[in-house]
Parts: C-alpha cells; sequence; structure tokens
C-alpha cells in the first residue's frame, strides 16, 4: 500500500521545514526559561518568530531544501539543510549586529539562535531520515523478497545496495557483503555485515541465496568463474554491474544489473600494450582500414580513435553496416579526420582510386570472407576476395610507398582443412614473399613488381594470426545466445570440438601492438589462453540463463560441418615461435616460398578463380598449400587423386 503514496509535493516539504523552524525557536525559549514560561517576554517571542519565517522561507526556497525526495534522503541532503540552517543563522546574527550597532538591544540572544539551529538542523534531518526507513521497512517486508549476497564492499558494492535502496520496486533483502580483503572482514555498510569471501560456501547452504552479484572489478577471473560455477550448480542466479564509465550521469541504475555473460567468464586479464611506441608511429599519419565494417577493423578504428592519426580511411562494401560505423565515429569524434569509402578490395581500378586520393600510410587489411561452411561451397569468391583482394591491396600498398602493410589472419589458415582456412593462408605466403623479395632488392625472379617500390625501404608487410575472437560475426556465442532465446534447441557440431577464444578489443589491440613492432615478414601468433570445448560453453550458457540443459534447453549434434576441424592450431607441425618483447605476441617460424614460384601458382589460382572453377581453385590452392587436407567435405576426392599421382 505504501508503496502506491506518489511522491509528496515540494510545497507540502517547504511548509513543514518551515513550520520545524518555529518549533525549534519555541524548543530553544522553552530550554533557555528552564520550561517556565510565565518569564517568556510574548511579544518578543512573537516578533522572531515571524523574523524566523520570513527568513527561512528566502533561504530555504533559495538553497531548495524541499527539493529531494524524502524517500531517497542522503548526505547530500543534510548538507544541504546543514548549509540553509547555517545561512538563516547567521542572517539572524547579522541582524542582531546591525540592531546593536544602532544603540537597540539584541533581537534574540546569540545562545538562543545556537539552541534553535542545532534543534532544527537535528529535526529537519530526523524526520527525513525517519520517513527513508519507514519506506525502506515497508519494502522489506515482502514476503517473496529475494535473498542476495553482494561480492564486493568497496564503492561499487556500496552503490549497488544504495540503488536497491532507492528502488521500491526492487525486492531483494541484502543478506551480506562478501569481500577478499581482509581488512574489510567482520565491519558494516549500512547495517549490513562485511564477511570474507572465502565462507561463500556456507552462506549458500545456511541462507538459501536467491542471487549473488559481482560489485568489484578487481576479481581474478580464474577465481570469478569458480564463484560463478559454485552458484549454477546451487541454482543461484549471478548478476553483474556493468563497467563505471558506463554508468548513467555517474549513478548506477537497477536495470543496468543484469545477468552475468559468458563473454565475462571467458575475458582474461588486461593486455597490456606500449602506448607511446603506437603514438609515436601512428602520430599524424594516414591510416586505411579494409573490413573496417566487420567485427574485427571496426573494432580496430575504435582503437585507432585513441591515438591522434592524421586521417582514419574506413573502406568496406557493405554500405549499412559502414554508415552505422561512420555515425558512431561521427558522434563520439567530432574533431577526427575520417572518411568511409564503399568498395570491394578485390576491384582493382576502384581501390587504384582509393590509394590515388587518400595515399594511407598505413593499411590494416582485415577484409576477407570467415565463414568456414559458406567458403566450402562458394570457393571460387573466396579466393577472389581473401586471395585476390589481398594480392590487389598488397600490390597497391608496395606501388604508393605505403609504410606498413598489417594482415589480419586466422588459426584456420594452419594445417587448413577447409577453403578459408587454405585461402588465408595463401594470403599469408604471399605478402611474406613480397615482403622478402622487396626488402632483398631481387628483382630478378619473374616479378613484375620492380618497378613499383618507390620508397628506399619498402613496404613492411606484417601477418597478424589469432582464433575466434568473441561476439564476432563468425563467432558461435551470438548463436547460441539466439537458440537459448528462442527456447532451444542448442545445436553443436560435435561433443569434443574445441576452440580458442579472444575478446574484439583484446585482438585488435595485440593487432596494433603487432603492426608497431614490426619490421616486415613476420607472422605474428597471440597467446590466445585455454582452448574452451564448446558443449561445456554451451551447458555454461544455458545455466547463465537460469535454465537446465537438457530440461528447459536440448542440446542437439548436428555433425561437423564441411571443412571444420574438432580443434584448432596456431602452428603446424613443421612450425614454431620465438618470444617477442610482449608476452602475449610470438613471432610464427614458418616455410618461406619464393616470390617466383607463387606468384604464377596464383595468377593461375585467380584465374580459375575468375572463371568459377571450384574444383580446379580448390585443386590449385592444394598444390600451393600442401598441408590443406580437406575434411568432411566434397573436396575429400581431390586429395585421393593428389595422393595417387
Amino acid at each position: 500500500m505504501f508503496n502506491q503514496i506518489n511522491i509528496v509535493p515540494r510545497w507540502i516539504i517547504f511548509t513543514l521545514d518551515i513550520f520545524i523552524s518555529c518549533v525549534s525557536l519555541v524548543s530553544a525559549y522553552f530550554i533557555k526559561y528552564n520550561f517556565d514560561i510565565s518569564s517568556l517576554n510574548y511579544l518578543e517571542f512573537s516578533r522572531n518568530i515571524l523574523i524566523v519565517i520570513a527568513i527561512n522561507t528566502v533561504v530555504f526556497f533559495t538553497i531548495k531544501t524541499y527539493s529531494g525526495i524524502i524517500r531517497y534522503t542522503s548526505a547530500q541532503d543534510s548538507f544541504r539543510i546543514l548549509f540553509a540552517v547555517l545561512a538563516s543563522n547567521g542572517t539572524f546574527i547579522i541582524l542582531n549586529l546591525a540592531t546593536v550597532s544602532f544603540g537597540h538591544v539584541p533581537l534574540i540572544s546569540n545562545s538562543l539562535l545556537i539552541v534553535s539551529a542545532l534543534a532544527c538542523f537535528l529535526m529537519m534531518v530526523t524526520y527525513r531520515v525517519v520517513v527513508k526507513y519507514f519506506f525502506l521497512h515497508v519494502k522489506n517486508l515482502k514476503l517473496d523478497k529475494r535473498r542476495v549476497i553482494i561480492y564486493g564492499a568497496g564503492e561499487a558494492g556500496v552503490a549497488t545496495k544504495r540503488t536497491f535502496d532507492h528502488d521500491y520496486k526492487v525486492n531483494k533483502y541484502i543478506v551480506a557483503f562478501i569481500d577478499d580483503d581482509q581488512r574489510k572482514v567482520g565491519k558494516t555498510i549500512d547495517g549490513i555485515k562485511i564477511l570474507d569471501a572465502k565462507t561463500l560456501p556456507g552462506l549458500i547452504e545456511q541462507h538459501e541465496l536467491d542471487e549473488v552479484i559481482f560489485a568489484s572489478y578487481t576479481i581474478p577471473i580464474d577465481h570469478k568463474n569458480k564463484v560463478v560455477d559454485m552458484c549454477l550448480e546451487n541454482d543461484i542466479k549471478v548478476l553483474n554491474i556493468p563497467p563505471h564509465e558506463v554508468w548513467e550521469s555517474g549513478k548506477l541504475q537497477t536495470t543496468q544489473i543484469q545477468k552475468i555473460n559468458i563473454e565475462d567468464l571467458l575475458n582474461r586479464k588486461a593486455i597490456e600494450i606500449d602506448i607511446t611506441s603506437i603514438q609515436n608511429e601512428l602520430n599524424g599519419k594516414r591510416i586505411l582500414i579494409t573490413g573496417a565494417a566487420g567485427s574485427i577493423g571496426s573494432e580496430i578504428v575504435r582503437q585507432l580513435l585513441k591515438f591522434d592519426v592524421g586521417l582514419i580511411i574506413m573502406c568496406d562494401q557493405s554500405e549499412t553496416a559502414l554508415h552505422h560505423l561512420y555515425l558512431e565515429v561521427e558522434e563520439s569524434h567530432t574533431d577526427l579526420n575520417f572518411h568511409a569509402y564503399i568498395g570491394d578490395v578485390k576491384d582493382e581500378r576502384r581501390m587504384q582510386n582509393l590509394f590515388d586520393t587518400y595515399k594511407p600510410h598505413y593499411v590494416y587489411h582485415a577484409a576477407a570472407y570467415k565463414h568456414v561452411p559458406m567458403m566450402e561451397d562458394n570457393a571460387s569468391e573466396c579466393v577472389k576476395t581473401n586471395v585476390l583482394g589481398t594480392k590487389t591491396i598488397a600490390d597497391l600498398a608496395v606501388k604508393h610507398g605505403v609504410l606498413k602493410f598489417v594482415m589480419i589472419s586466422t588459426d584456420k589458415a594452419v594445417n587448413p582443412t577447409n577453403v578459408m582456412g587454405a585461402s588465408k593462408r595463401i594470403a599469408e605466403i604471399y605478402v611474406q614473399s613480397l615482403n622478402k623479395i622487396i626488402h632483398v632488392k631481387d628483382f630478378n625472379l619473374g616479378s613484375g613488381l620492380a618497378n613499383l617500390v618507390n620508397t628506399p625501404t619498402g613496404t613492411k608487410f606484417i601477418t597478424t594470426r589469432f582464433g575466434n575472437v568473441l561476439g564476432s560475426n563468425g563467432s558461435v556465442i551470438p548463436r547460441f545466445k539466439q537458440q537459448i532465446e528462442k527456447g532451444g534447441p542448442i545445436t553443436v557440431t560435435h561433443p569434443e570440438i574445441t576452440r580458442y577464444f579472444m575478446t574484439i578489443p583484446e585482438a585488435c589491440r595485440l593487432v596494433l601492438e603487432a603492426g608497431c613492432m614490426g619490421n616486415g615478414g613476420e607472422i605474428y601468433i597471440f597467446d590466445m589462453g585455454k582452448s574452451v570445448k564448446i558443449i561445456d560453453l554451451a551447458k555454461r550458457m544455458i545455466r547463465l540463463a537460469g535454465l537446465v540443459p537438457n530440461h528447459d534447453i536440448k542440446i542437439e549434434y548436428s555433425g561437423l560441418r564441411p571443412g571444420e576441424k574438432l580443434f584448432e592450431e596456431l602452428l603446424n607441425d613443421n612450425e614454431n615461435t620465438m618470444p617477442t618483447h610482449h608476452e602475449k605476441i610470438m613471432i610464427g617460424k614458418v616455410r618461406e616460398y619464393g616470390f617466383g614460384e607463387i606468384e604464377g601458382q596464383i595468377a593461375g589460382l585467380i584465374q580459375h578463380a575468375k572463371n568459377n572453377d571450384d574444383l580446379q581453385v580448390v585443386r590449385g590452392m592444394k598444390q600451393i598449400v600442401h598441408e590443406f587436407k580437406s575434411k568432411n567435405s566434397v573436396f575429400e576426392e581431390i586429395d585421393i587423386a593428389l595422393n595417387s599421382l
């Protein structure tokens, strides 16, 4: 019933505050005369009451003591009241001084003013606090309240608790705070005790918890995973507060406290990059990002926005996605030079126009087809974009004196079992061999590129190779989320399939770092952490949604798709790595190809692709990449034929 009470009009609070100021003066007189009203000078008393009303009407209206919602009274309201009381009584003291200076007796004694001020402040704060805790008590009387533990007794934890207090629609009872900091254990916040986080298992059994809310940004990810697993096993809902920078107007909102995402649990310790070196290298430079509207390309754009670059050229053939990115950049960085350029990387004339117009210093080549099953059915198109597109941009980079060309590759290029992976491996081979011939200045191998080099050092080609990224267009996680929202089933290709995962920002930060440190010809391999079993990922996502695997949401096995591996590799059997100064980045020592040899093979491959002859395309790919062995694909017959030769 009380929750239905509307917010009290401000004029009522204002009138109540004026009334309390009068009561406080009356109380001061009673205390001064020891409750003997016979000694009271009624003329003086009446005059001072009128003066108090007049002064406080002006002061309270100016300072707006009435503006706060009483049931949400905070320390800020108390300071506002204190300032108002001091101002009103200070005004009375000034009137006293003026009266005395003209030879008259003071309007009121200073002792009365002091007692009146203390009483006024105490009563104005007290009635607000009483109302606040009355409503809080009424809210907690609900029989169906959810029992909650807040993990984290710092600033974020306190903000979470008080956010619930201020929202009468939230039906939660805070059982306790828990924290790993032993200095906080045993203390209280707003009457709620802080307990050791190690006692959580006992608290789960003792209090029949409904929810655990993570309200700390310093919990190690491994420990967070253990706590989440413990909660899921006991059917306890796990919630998470958002990053501090997205709090609305500096305040946490109850709607922002949501179920924890699987991305939060697959996340790893934040990767540190050499900001200074990257800034020094990219300062004032014109930078081209191909595939800029994709998940990787768009994040590279966002990362580059943090640096003082000269111009960002965002190139993509997807009009709608590029338009959305353009609007995003335009809204957040109005002072930055950037341009959206519609074009297909395999369209040589269009790309020539791009280079002629903007003359980029750096190229981040992220444009590529990436979906394995679709590329298995469209091999010619895959080669046109992933091989011809890369060759076109790489050749133009050399011709126009680009300083560095950073190619985004994939772990599927290692021991490829599908067309997509093999196409990316061929793209790697081309840029690496092109880098080699440029820098050894050996143009006697049939290359037509000798006349293209117009810089003293030549373009440096750098390749970065990493696995799946969370939330990307090709990631399995968005697909699982959609299937859970529809009520299932979740489809997993194989019970033993595993994948590496990395967040998009993490991958793109490493791309920038690798591009900065590269001297040309390197294939940088990122530390992807531990591989994740996809069936375990699916079960965890179902539990995080508050459901039971194979009860609420069925899990079905669809079988490996064409070209799909059970597990991905970052190196093949004949490759190894060398460390760099960054612990998360290694240099892959891979087989090198002569440019004269590879140039002719790729030219033939591209011609087959232009003829849309998929069988000849795949045959040509296997002749270039000998470790390319098709799996679960119609192209396995080509392997059989080649092996019989």
